[in-house]
């Protein structure tokens, strides 16, 4: 849990760093769980948001970013390597 000063975060409307960000996030799941109760369906629901936001986050804005970079800067693993193709071992 980020720790973040108490008269910072009465103000906070755009994250500025990481903590602030984190703690955002907890602002809102927070309120999820009191508008819903503290039960398994709950935290399961909150799980699996954070889940399905962190995986489509990762497919819709760092995984584009990673093949610029790629592109730019030049692929540090062998294509062999990246497939399983030849000169792996069983």
């Amino acid at each position: 849990m980020p720790y973040i000063d108490k008269k910072r975060r009465d103000t906070i409307v755009t994250p500025e760093t990481c903590g602030e960000l984190n703690y955002m996030v907890t602002e809102l799941l927070i309120v999820y769980m009191k508008n819903n109760g503290l039960s398994y369906q709950t935290c399961n629901d909150i799980v699996g948001a954070l889940d399905n936001a962190k995986d489509e986050f990762r497919r819709r804005v760092q995984h584009p970013y990673e093949n610029i970079k790629i592109k730019q800067n030049s692929d540090v693993y062998d294509l062999k390597i990246s497939y399983g193709l030849k000169g792996t071992k069983t």
